[in-house]
């Protein structure tokens, strides 16, 4: 009985984390798509050609990056 217990806590911390990496693909997916359309209305609205739109797309992927390994290293602490 304990060692099903085991069992099944150890599969659902991988389903936990294979959710919580599907969930960071798709805000990564969201995020650059938000930051390039922030990028191109400055673009426009500035006058400048793809400055913004590449430096915004930039500055969401990092964070988001970023975001995701603090989040990969508080897992690894918690196993």
């Amino acid at each position: 009985m304990l060692a099903t217990r085991k069992i099944h806590q150890q599969q659902f911390n991988n389903l936990k984390q294979v959710m919580m990496l599907s969930a960071w693909s798709f805000t990564m997916v969201v995020v650059s798509f938000l930051f390039l359309y922030i990028g191109y209305l400055l673009d426009n609205l500035v006058g400048t050609s793809p400055n913004f739109m590449l430096g915004f797309f930039m500055l969401g992927l990092f964070l988001c990056i970023m975001r995701l390994y603090q989040e990969a290293c508080e897992q690894r602490k918690k196993v």
